[in-house]
């Protein structure tokens, strides 16, 4: 079915895509986000020095930047319930793979897997919602239950982890959510209409080549550089990361097959649905990633007591989601994307300024905060992700936009690493750092990265406020 027969809207069909779409992005964001909160002992387990534990965190976010846009236009072009079962079945194979990972290496490159097999489940769903809900009030509910699994993934990925880690081992958290990924890709194959665009694109393979790479390039750059920045690894990685990157640029804007149409970002809706994502990432996902940290050495908090913590702000986030569709239809998608990052920036400026004494309720306010703007702005994120590309393009349109999520995620995890780290800490990876100095310096660092990040929101606010449509 092409997208000039969408399925009529309150059907069960619709229902079921819905449903099928996310559920595959809560199951996503849960492998992402699972090992927050048992980062020691899976590092233990599988004997990882400081550089193996900024992999272990890192390792999903490249498969998944790397991947997302070009998936997107697979499934707009080739179909999208197909890349979605393709997908969830690729992710679930790096998550099983994951859970019998018998030191880091292997451990990563399934990570890494798993972002792959995770980037074409995320950009098919948008496409996959886009289609069987057209736009108006039906795709603004849509929407909201899509960015409220983004929320749920994000809260349950954690908790899910902690608790199996304290029953059994971290282990098996993944074994649960390889099997559910493996029910969800026959659901999927059996449950969703295949559909595609009306006027496929075509696929662009060296465009996605340069792509890819390029963005592998530099989110590993990134990573390595945490170990330290005056290195050769991260340094030649930077290079090849502006090099095929530029090459990326060049051929896009040559080629009649391009896979990203890049006067797109002369569109101001598109240009602020992505800077939008690309401050989310930079700004609350970044500090929410070093949260389970801090809270763990700072303020003596156990794995499980640090996933109820991030709970608070990603469990509001799911709520205000599927609430955001009760907004009025005269408050423009600019202009709650643009509130969403205020109230998020909100939110870390009340977490900042914490005392050397400080415990977890002085948190909760400021999470309870950011966790209510975060959902208006999941839900804002999934609506414009697809309503400023051209019909037919939902996939694109949603891989780009997560795309600049994942990658304002890695820079802003960088900018988190090098500011609320203690200086002196050399070479030693982020997590490796926080364990060897005092709660006191942790607590200044922890306050100055909230600051940082909250600036982040702002400037991406002012950003999207300001990227007006042209009369």
């Amino acid at each position: 079915m092409t997208d000039s027969a969408l399925s009529p809207t309150g059907t069960t069909n619709s229902t079921r895509a819905l449903s099928i779409a996310a559920l595959g992005t809560l199951l996503t964001l849960m492998a992402f986000t699972a090992p927050l909160a048992t980062i020691n002992s899976t590092a233990a387990d599988l004997m990882s020095d400081a550089a193996g534990r900024t992999w272990i965190l890192s390792s999903m976010s490249i498969g998944l930047a790397a991947a997302l846009l070009t998936t997107g236009t697979i499934a707009d072009d080739f179909g999208r319930r197909r890349t979605f079962a393709l997908g969830a079945a690729v992710l679930a194979v790096g998550t099983l793979i994951s859970a019998v990972s018998p030191n880091t290496l292997i451990f990563v490159l399934a990570r890494i897997l798993q972002g792959l097999g995770g980037a074409a489940v995320i950009a098919s769903s948008l496409g996959i919602i886009a289609h069987t809900h057209p736009a108006g009030p039906v795709r603004a509910k849509a929407s909201g239950v899509w960015g409220a699994s983004v929320g749920a993934g994000i809260a349950l990925g954690p908790l899910l982890a902690a608790l199996l880690d304290r029953w059994a081992s971290w282990r098996e958290a993944y074994v649960v959510l390889a099997v559910a990924t493996v029910a969800l890709a026959v659901a999927a194959h059996l449950l969703v209409e295949e559909s595609r665009s009306d006027a496929p694109r075509g696929l662009d393979p060296v465009g996605a080549l340069l792509l890819a790479t390029g963005i592998a390039s530099l989110l590993a750059a990134l990573v390595e550089g945490r170990q330290g920045w005056t290195a050769v690894t991260p340094i030649v990685l930077f290079v090849l990361a502006a090099l095929l990157l530029a090459a990326f640029t060049f051929l896009e804007l040559r080629s009649a097959t391009a896979m990203l149409d890049l006067t797109l970002f002369r569109h101001p809706p598109f240009l602020a649905a992505t800077v939008a994502a690309l401050a989310t990432g930079g700004g609350i996902i970044a500090l929410m990633s070093y949260m389970p940290g801090f809270v763990g050495t700072a303020l003596g908090i156990d794995a499980l007591g640090a996933a109820l913590l991030l709970f608070g702000w990603s469990g509001t986030s799911v709520v205000t989601a599927l609430l955001a569709r009760r907004l009025p239809a005269s408050v423009s998608g600019r202009t709650q994307l643009a509130a969403g990052l205020v109230g998020v920036a909100i939110g870390m400026v009340m977490v900042s300024g914490l005392s050397d004494n400080a415990s977890w309720p002085r948190l909760l306010p400021g999470l309870l905060v950011a966790g209510i703007a975060s959902g208006v702005l999941n839900a804002a994120l999934g609506r414009e992700a697809v309503a400023s590309v051209p019909a037919g393009r939902g996939g694109m349109g949603s891989g780009a936009n997560n795309t600049a999520r994942y990658v304002g995620s890695a820079v802003g995890v960088t900018v988190v690493a090098v500011v609320a780290v203690p200086a002196g800490s050399g070479a030693r990876g982020m997590t490796q750092s926080i364990s060897n100095h005092s709660a006191a310096a942790l607590t200044t660092g922890w306050n100055t990265a909230a600051l940082v990040t909250a600036a982040i929101s702002v400037l991406g606010a002012v950003v999207v406020a300001f990227s007006r449509t042209r009369r």
